[in-house]
């Protein structure tokens, strides 16, 4: 007897997820694979001007130069990664070429680039008008344009792309789209983008393309993405760690806040901090937790399609 079919489902980080998830959704429903819609959903989130932590509408490192990370997976065995992209807009794209089509897991700059362009991917510009505004006003006097609020960690405006806000001269933007997608065979996919930190140390490369620090699928159990301060999801490879909690037994909230707890326990948090997880499980659970407050996951499935308050929120400030 054939297995039960899976409902499609999809979960994204923050709730400008839901415009990828629009794109990829319907042939997803209509029973296309897991990984052809994170593909579809990152795409989508990495072409949006609007949103200024991904992509085109993401900003510049220090010198004014736009690089973008990304990263796919399906198991341990299958996986991609790229760094350091400077030449070509869809890092996720590239990411599944790596894993698809040659034995490594991480290509990085020039190289990166370079497969790229073997792969036929088009060149773009990936500084935006909007972003090179940003950077040359934050090169006169630390500011940044059009600033939401006056607080220092992202907070999830939802409808628009729009997370960030700088404070005391301190500019506190980071983070990342990061996707999961189980289709309707039952196959888990996982993919994460980003723009980076903006205006951060040439070279700099945080937790988003790195394989069980921003994304992690197991198959069998669940795939787990980050976003928030990489660096933080980096001390303790934030979305293995919550996968293998679970794989060994703990409940997907439980899981999630283990890896909460141990951010807590290692560093020192200032206000500007925030790590976020969402999962989906291998039977189509969909979970989100919050270090802090501001927080929204994506979650499309049965074709309904909404933004989440977490499942549970650490630190109340």
């Amino acid at each position: 007897m054939p297995p039960a079919p899976h409902s499609p489902t999809l979960v994204s980080t923050w709730s400008f997820g839901l415009r990828g998830h629009r794109l990829a959704w319907d042939d997803l429903a209509a029973g296309g694979t897991s990984l052809d819609a994170i593909e579809a959903a990152c795409c989508a989130i990495e072409a949006d001007e609007e949103i200024d932590s991904v992509g085109y509408g993401g900003l510049p490192d220090a010198e004014g130069v736009m690089t973008l990370d990304g990263c796919v997976m399906t198991s341990a065995s299958n996986c991609g990664s790229v760094c350091c992209i400077r030449r070509h807009l869809h890092p996720v794209r590239i990411a599944r070429g790596v894993m698809e089509r040659t034995s490594h897991v991480m290509l990085v700059g020039e190289g990166a680039d370079s497969f790229a362009d073997e792969l036929g991917e088009p060149t773009a510009e990936l500084l935006s008008p909007a972003a090179r505004a940003a950077w040359e006003q934050w090169k006169r006097d630390g500011t940044i344009p059009d600033q939401i609020g006056d607080g220092v960690r992202p907070v999830d405006q939802e409808g628009s792309g729009r997370l960030f806000s700088a404070g005391e001269g301190d500019w506190k933007h980071h983070d990342t789209i990061g996707t999961l997608a189980l289709d309707a065979q039952g196959r888990l996919a996982g993919g994460c983008s980003t723009s980076g930190a903006p205006f951060k140390l040439p070279g700099r490369v945080g937790d988003s393309p790195i394989i069980g620090h921003g994304l992690y699928v197991d198959p069998e159990v669940a795939g787990v993405a980050a976003t928030g301060s990489g660096e933080l999801v980096m001390g303790c490879c934030g979305s293995f760690l919550a996968v293998e909690a679970m794989r060994r037994g703990a409940q997907p909230v439980a899981a999630l806040l283990e890896v909460l707890e141990r951010i807590r326990s290692t560093h020192e948090l200032d206000a500007g901090h925030q790590v976020c997880l969402v999962a989906l499980t291998a039977g189509g659970g969909c979970f989100s937790v919050a270090l802090r407050p501001g927080f929204k996951a994506s979650v499309s499935c049965s074709g309904v399609h909404e933004a989440r308050e977490p499942d549970a929120i650490l630190l109340e400030s």
